[in-house]
């Protein structure tokens, strides 16, 4: 009998030729469990998703109570349903004012493919401009934006009138004109090896977009509820955008997504034609009871307070001639190196040690730091240890 790796290679689609073949049957808090016993601290977070840890008590009853009143009923839009109307009411009152109309989806992709839809309606124009080394998803439209042609190259042609800036380069501002319809940036750029806007630029690209009339979708997928030490990554630079991408971490663990706007914005998919945006799944009431009960944890236990101080210990502990720089703002940061070949090793060293870490899409000579918000330091400093020894091992 085939056990449930061999498996896995057998029935189940790769997205690479080595899959790290790490098997888990469990997760609580900041562990994660293999079959024979094995604990793992967890500082990649499913990839910025569990920011409250694995399994927290109030969402899994959350979802153990939506379970038993109802699961899906009808394609999103159509039936009144108290787990999306909350949701929809908590989030519009954490955010401003002007981002009062939320539409649910199923994951960050398709909150980036409703929002280029709707910002492409809206203005009457075509262009979308993103920045290179960008990542907002792997579907088609999602895919066109990514900001690396290695990965769109394969799977050309994609989507027309797609152009690119640099990020936090001032000069290339002047791209953004009256036919663009919308910018679309992450925040913080994420796959890009964690790159931090300055201000003087994200200003200056609002500013624009106010000037000819270009939306700016802001991508918080992996930016929001207290990654970055706000609950919102836009909060950290004084703006506010027009369209705001959210997804990972709002579902507390569950798949969830949600693009939102202004009413007058989200209202051009009523008509001409009418239901210009469907899903069948998005706003699922299951996971929408999880991802109110993700942000009751978040606000009523004061986790994004800490975030700060929690960050600064991985700088403390994390020193060794060998890191170039730790990068990164809140708890999302990166351990500069000067090779994949050090990253992989030590990726490796880490799991085989009881440390889950990972590398990034563009930029594959750091490794990725995203641990729940709700780490210890006794937990931090036990983890940055096995880290400087795969370092000094592999450095």
């Amino acid at each position: 009998m085939l056990n449930n790796r061999e498996l896995f290679l057998l029935n189940t689609a790769q997205t690479s030729n080595s899959p790290r073949l790490t098997e888990i049957v469990s997760a609580e808090g900041v562990y994660l469990y293999g079959p024979q016993g094995e604990k793992y601290i967890d500082l990649v977070s499913g990839f910025a998703v569990n920011n409250i840890g694995h399994r927290n008590p109030k969402v899994v009853q959350a979802i153990k109570d939506q379970l038993d009143k109802h699961m899906h009923v009808t394609v999103f839009g159509e039936f009144v349903q108290s787990p999306q109307v909350k949701l929809a009411e908590r989030l519009v009152s954490l955010l401003p004012s002007q981002l009062n109309s939320v539409y649910f989806v199923n994951s960050g992709a398709e909150a980036t493919e409703g929002a280029m839809k709707v910002a492409k309606r809206y203005t009457g124009r075509s262009e979308i401009i993103a920045a290179n080394k960008a990542y907002h998803g792997s579907t088609q439209g999602a895919l066109s934006l990514i900001g690396n042609d290695e990965y769109r190259e394969a799977y050309k042609p994609l989507l027309p009138e797609i152009n690119f800036i640099e990020f936090n380069k001032l000069d290339d501002i002047i791209k953004i004109t009256t036919k663009t319809a919308a910018v679309i940036l992450e925040t913080v750029q994420g796959e890009a090896g964690i790159r931090i806007p300055d201000i003087q630029w994200i200003q200056a690209i609002r500013k624009r977009c106010d000037e000819t009339g270009t939306l700016l979708i802001l991508d918080e997928i992996q930016t929001a509820f207290g990654r970055t030490g706000k609950l919102f990554a836009f909060e950290n630079f004084g703006i506010v955008p027009d369209i705001i991408l959210l997804a990972k971490a709002l579902g507390g663990g569950m798949p969830i997504g949600a693009f939102v706007a202004d009413k007058k914005i989200m209202n051009v998919i009523t008509s001409n034609p009418m239901l210009g945006h469907i899903t069948t799944f998005g706003g699922h009431p299951v996971c929408c009871a999880a991802a109110l009960a993700s942000i009751d944890v978040i606000l009523d236990e004061n986790l994004i307070a800490s975030v700060a101080e929690k960050a600064s210990l991985f700088r403390k502990y994390l020193q060794h001639p060998a890191i170039k720089e730790i990068r990164g703002i809140g708890f999302m940061m990166c351990i500069q190196l000067d090779s994949f070949n050090q990253v992989e090793n030590i990726s490796k060293y880490c799991a085989e040690n009881g440390v889950m870490i990972d590398w990034f899409l563009h930029c594959e000579t750091a490794l990725r730091l995203a641990p729940p918000l709700i780490i210890d330091e006794e937990q931090i400093e036990a983890s940055c240890q096995v880290i400087l020894d795969g370092v000094a091992l592999y450095c």
